[in-house]
């Protein structure tokens, strides 16, 4: 941190997993769903709200992903952050048929983050069903490619012609243990490693997945993964919140990241996962905006420490080492952290605080950082 006269700079921040299409959404999924037929309303939950955002998947077009793109990016931003990793999964047209130019949408992504000043990591996703036993449906056939080569002849693609760009990475994404076959699971992890590549993949978000998991193949995602040597100090487990007592020592003991989502797992009723169990197996932390309900990191990055208070009943739960403060170490899991995570080796520059912001007022020297992380919004960046 370094003190001027007017601002307070800081490592940029890093929002490491982001579906920007999604943005798309704000406001479309915060009312109680119609009655069935019976006149009883069905659950609003996960799979409720995947619906919605499944149709507005399915209208998209190369030109409105791009604008939906450009406004998502345009917010984090001015919200003091950098680097975004976007966990990519639309490919194809309506109905499943690829596109002439097969990664226009994955290039009008990049596109758009360029355009609003970020550095992003294209996280390609490989899609390949609607859960075991089961073709895609609906939307998931834009999601889905016939065979796991077709999905990584894109990533070489999309590698190739972003060779030469410093503020590009591109990487490898299974969507989950659901959408995507074991069977391809130790391919896909050896073309990431052969390759250099980060490996994204969401985790145990829900208890449903990991009981489909365990009728599939009698292990949990994080065992599944372990046991097709998908774990790696390039792999990030996303959410990986309904992990069994035992799995955060698998990703510790590889030198994994885990990429929390706390407003997006907030507003889904995803639940809280055991961050002390993570941080104690050595997992490395990031964050990611996700949906976009809500573009505010410095709301994701005090979640972390938050969502364990309210797991916990206790307070101030993360301890830095070294002497360092908990809004220390959150800010570098909410910068240099998820920029590792998306595959850069720096933040990638500074955030500017404004120091006559209204919630940094009375706050002494000593303790702006804390008021920082724990009282901040993008309403006190400066640029």
């Amino acid at each position: 941190m370094r003190l001027t006269a007017r601002a307070i700079e800081l490592p940029a921040l890093a929002s490491a997993h982001s579906h920007a299409f999604q943005r798309g959404m704000r406001g479309e999924a915060q009312r109680p769903g119609p009655p069935g037929a019976s006149g009883a309303r069905a659950a609003d939950d996960f799979w409720s709200w995947r619906g919605a955002m499944y149709a507005l998947a399915d209208a998209l077009t190369p030109e409105s992903i791009h604008a939906i793109s450009k406004v998502a990016y345009r917010e984090l931003r001015a919200a003091g952050v950098r680097t975004v990793g976007e966990f990519h999964y639309v490919h194809h047209q309506p109905g499943g048929a690829p596109y002439a130019d097969r990664t226009i949408l994955a290039d009008a992504v990049i596109e758009a983050a360029r355009e609003e000043g970020l550095r992003i990591a294209l996280l390609r996703v490989v899609y390949a069903r609607a859960g075991a036993g089961r073709p895609p449906e609906g939307a998931q056939r834009r999601f889905s490619d016939g065979s796991l080569d077709a999905a990584l002849a894109d990533v070489d693609a999309l590698r190739a012609r972003y060779a030469g760009c410093d503020d590009v990475r591109v990487g490898v994404a299974p969507h989950s243990v659901r959408a995507v076959p074991p069977a391809w699971l130790g391919e896909v992890s050896r073309y990431a490693a052969a390759h250099g590549l980060m490996l994204h993949m969401h985790v145990a978000e829900q208890p449903a997945e990991i009981e489909a998991c365990l009728a599939e193949t009698g292990r949990r995602p994080v065992e599944l993964l372990a046991d097709h040597g998908v774990l790696s100090e390039r792999f990030v487990a996303v959410h990986a919140t309904h992990l069994a007592p035992h799995e955060p020592a698998l990703l510790g003991a590889a030198g994994a990241f885990a990429c929390l989502c706390p407003t997006t797992e907030r507003d889904l009723g995803d639940g809280l996962p055991d961050v002390g169990a993570l941080l104690g197996a050595g997992v490395r932390l990031c964050v990611g905006v996700d949906s976009h309900v809500l573009t505010d990191p410095f709301e994701d990055l005090r979640g972390v420490e938050l969502g364990e208070r309210l797991r916990t009943g206790r307070r101030v739960t993360l301890r830095g080492e070294g002497g360092r403060t908990p809004a220390e170490a959150l800010w570098e899991i909410g910068s240099l952290r998820g920029a590792e995570a998306c595959g850069f080796a720096d933040a990638g520059g500074c955030v500017a605080i404004r120091r006559d912001a209204p919630a940094l007022a009375l706050v002494r020297e000593e303790r702006l950082l804390d008021a920082v992380v724990f009282s901040g919004s993008p309403a006190i960046v400066a640029g």
